[in-house]
């Protein structure tokens, strides 16, 4: 299901990976946690440089960049967490940045990418189409496209954080439950760590990894798709380089609501003082809500923390 021309990820590049970046950045902490009665653990990635695991993939793509690469600078698409990866990453290697996105994306993650230096470009969601965007930029300008979840370095570096867990626990986790948009992390996951059970969670009417790992085959969201506070997990669909690695590999997907989500950041405030945004917190809310089973081995992800204070507030309420 990959283009012939393209390389495809490894677990030897997931280590890799892991090596390079323990060499920029201290293990984001594995947090243990009783869930329904069970003794488990959540990594923290809300906890690292940018809130969020994507700078795992931005830095290990645009470290993998040749010199001429580097001089034409990149493009990247995303709704701020992959954004502000990138960024941080370009900023740290020198390397110029243009980032695609919505203009609906909350305000705390535009900010936070335009402060680490990345030239922004805004597209209207719904209405236009954000790879079509990128895809004229890079016409016009050059550059590298950093793909936010379809590129093999990406895939690669967000597994980063398997070998880290592995290092953490002293052992392969049974099972780990992961918060899923397209597909990068739970693939780069499944490549790191090729004993353990891997569990997608979506939100409700956005399951676009959970549908096409039924389906076997890339499957594009609803022309009506419900709404969801989720804003970082909402791509159209996977790419078939994140279907190739996980069909047959990882178990049945499964949805959240919102306010299953809601509940799980409230959770994660009170019991790990976490501040986690919507989309980081889905994985947790599976969890909570008993619809994936829980053992001591299982490692729930919670995978971003950049959420605006208001509607953090409004959710820590009730409202």
């Amino acid at each position: 299901m990959i283009r012939d021309d393209m390389r495809k990820p490894t677990r030897q590049g997931v280590i890799d990976a892991a090596a390079s970046i323990a060499e920029i950045l201290p293990p984001s902490p594995l947090l243990p946690v009783e869930v329904g009665g069970v003794k488990v653990h959540v990594k923290a990635e809300s906890l690292q440089p940018v809130g969020a695991f994507k700078i795992r993939g931005g830095w290990w793509r645009l470290s993998n960049l040749t010199e001429e690469e580097r001089a034409r600078g990149v493009i990247a698409v995303s709704s701020g967490n992959h954004a502000q990866g990138v960024a941080w990453a370009a900023r740290k290697l020198g390397i110029k940045a243009a980032i695609v996105m919505p203009r609906n994306a909350p305000r705390v993650k535009l900010e936070a990418t335009r402060a680490l230096g990345a030239e922004i470009v805004l597209y209207q969601r719904p209405g236009e189409d954000r790879d079509e965007v990128a895809a004229k930029l890079i016409a016009e300008r050059g550059g590298t496209l950093v793909h936010a979840f379809g590129d093999p370095w990406v895939i690669e570096g967000q597994g980063s954080a398997g070998i880290e867990i592995e290092q953490q626990l002293g052992r392969a986790p049974s099972r780990l439950i992961v918060c899923c948009g397209g597909g990068g992390l739970a693939a780069g996951l499944a490549l790191a760590c090729p004993e353990s059970a891997i569990h997608v969670v979506e939100p409700h009417g956005w399951d676009m990894v959970g549908q096409a790992l039924e389906a076997g085959e890339i499957v594009q969201v609803a022309d009506d798709p419900p709404s969801t506070i989720c804003d970082a997990l909402q791509p159209d669909a996977t790419k078939p380089i994140n279907l190739d690695v996980l069909h047959g590999r990882a178990e049945p997907g499964v949805t959240v609501t919102d306010e299953e989500v809601r509940e799980a950041q409230r959770f994660a405030f009170s019991k790990l003082n976490l501040v986690v945004e919507p989309g980081g917190a889905a994985a947790l809310a599976a969890a909570l809500a008993g619809k994936v089973m829980l053992d001591e081995g299982t490692v729930i992800m919670i995978t971003g923390g950049n959420t605006d204070a208001d509607s953090f507030a409004e959710t820590l309420r009730g409202v």
